[in-house]
């Protein structure tokens, strides 16, 4: 009877700390329901944003409910204290956590080193970002298939980066002692020139025991289809020594198989057999589809989003001109108007795209 008597008389005390709880329980369950879970499903880049507010929601809302807690000051004191404590050694202790994984994405989104569309090498493995999520990147390889990094494994090893702007490809290839240096070195270049490389340069990388190793290398403007300017690369190389006359293979090559002397290892072209030029079955565009498509739609956010500040800094202008030089405005507002609408539609249809390619 006196417990009841007790708890009775308590209750007035834990009303706040009840209506708290269940007003802060009912918010972040909204909020949830709202950011994470709505009627389309997210992709991983959608998701980063709306993740980052309900991790500081959830901060926030349990920052309240310990301050509704019925209690003396020097204890809510040493509460907040006991929190704090917590909170720096989980910060302390996430080198292998999840909240390490967790502010590695963060800090690769303040580095900014790379964005979807992207080409990356991490170790041996090489591909386009698709996806930038809040605890994991996703990268699409050469075969097209989908591979997750942990953020965290980003930040802690070398990435690199295929800059937007061009790269350099090359191929490598070893002939014998007995051919021409300067000769070969024009016909490779040559090569290079034919597939719309810029800046090619050769290299004598080794001079060893039965050949000279070479390397070609040219500038690549569109390094979107970067596959395939390296096969092209090899091709031409391949085709363009043949055609006049230079085999590619070192001498060490007939301790293999016996030859004839003089012989040259060059297959034989038949009229009408000639290898087509292969820009026009690049496969790039299906092997990096979702890449491609996130690229697309990163840009279209970002047109948006310079479109929609030029739009406000425009309207704010306006109010301040006099009636006789508003006429000229008021068409780029209109302008600018049609085109935030136009780019809302196209992000709408680029992101259900993403959406239906995550399968």
């Amino acid at each position: 009877m006196d417990f009841i008597t007790n708890l009775y008389s308590q209750l007035p005390a834990l009303i706040p700390l009840l209506f708290s709880s269940l007003i802060v329980g009912g918010l972040l369950w909204v909020f949830n329901r709202r950011l994470l879970h709505g009627k389309r499903p997210l992709g991983a880049e959608a998701k980063f944003p709306r993740q980052l507010i309900m991790l500081l929601l959830s901060a926030v809302g349990l920052l309240i409910v310990v301050l509704s807690i019925p209690m003396s000051e020097s204890t809510r004191r040493n509460v907040l204290s006991l929190l704090g404590v917590v909170l720096t050694a989980l910060i302390a202790l996430s080198s292998s956590t999840f909240v390490a994984n967790m502010m590695a994405g963060l800090m690769l989104r303040l580095v900014h080193s790379f964005r979807p569309g992207d080409f990356i090498r991490v170790g041996e493995l090489f591909g386009r970002v698709t996806e930038r999520g809040l605890m994991h990147t996703e990268i699409q390889t050469e075969d097209r298939d989908l591979i997750t990094f942990p953020n965290l494994h980003l930040v802690t090893n070398p990435v690199r980066v295929v800059r937007s702007s061009g790269t350099f490809i090359s191929a490598t290839l070893s002939l014998g002692y007995d051919l021409p240096r300067g000769r070969i070195e024009k016909l490779l270049k040559k090569a290079a020139e034919t597939i719309n490389l810029q800046e090619a340069f050769v290299q004598v990388k080794e001079l060893g025991d039965f050949s000279v190793t070479y390397r070609i290398a040219g500038f690549l403007t569109d390094v979107k289809h970067l596959i395939t300017a390296q096969s092209d690369l090899r091709k031409k190389v391949l085709d363009t020594l043949h055609s006049n006359g230079f085999e590619i293979v070192s001498p060490a090559f007939m301790n293999q198989r016996r030859i004839q002397t003089g012989q040259k290892i060059i297959p034989p072209v038949s009229p009408g057999t000639a290898a087509p030029d292969s820009g026009d079955d690049a496969p790039d565009d299906i092997i990096f589809d979702k890449a491609e498509t996130a690229e697309a739609h990163e840009k279209l956010k970002a047109e948006f989003l310079e479109t929609q500040q030029k739009l406000e800094e425009l309207e704010k202008q306006e109010k301040t001109l006099p009636a006789g030089k508003k006429s000229a405005v008021n068409q780029e507002i209109n302008r600018l108007k049609k085109r935030v609408k136009s780019l809302s539609g196209q992000l709408e249809e680029a992101k259900k795209i993403v959406e239906s390619q995550d399968t």
